[in-house]
């Protein structure tokens, strides 16, 4: 971990976020119980890189065209941004930000979206550390 630091925990975040297998949980863990001084920009490091991952999902889905029905869609369609809330998750994170830039989500909406959940989640595993 020492080899690799914060660019590592960055790294790792940023690759969990997209369709790419991670452990950025791990990575922050360990690196926050190693350098406690600094779990506070790890925690903030890792919130964007991993936010960042998953706009370029966002960012995929607005290559597609929309959809016109589906059940998945009628339920994201009806809880709306909200859900993006949920993009830390594993497995569903990733196709929610897919779905969202597929169904024209207010792009700042969801940055903001994503990054408060995906924050929550890293502000969790600070705390057992810490």
């Amino acid at each position: 971990m020492e080899q690799w630091g914060l660019a590592g925990v960055a790294l790792s975040a940023f690759l969990s976020a997209t369709i790419l297998p991670g452990n950025s949980e791990i990575a922050l863990f360990a690196y926050s119980r190693q350098f406690p001084d600094y779990a506070m920009a790890a925690l903030l490091l890792a919130s964007i890189a991993n936010t960042a991952g998953s706009m370029t999902s966002y960012a995929a889905g607005r290559w597609f065209k929309p959809p016109q029905t589906g059940r998945a869609m009628g339920w994201l369609q009806r809880w709306g941004c909200g859900t993006l809330l949920l993009a830390w998750l594993p497995l569903i994170g990733d196709a929610l930000c897919l779905a969202a830039g597929w169904l024209r989500f207010p792009c700042l909406l969801s940055v903001v979206l994503i990054f408060a959940g995906k924050c929550a989640r890293y502000c969790a595993i600070i705390w057992f550390v810490v």
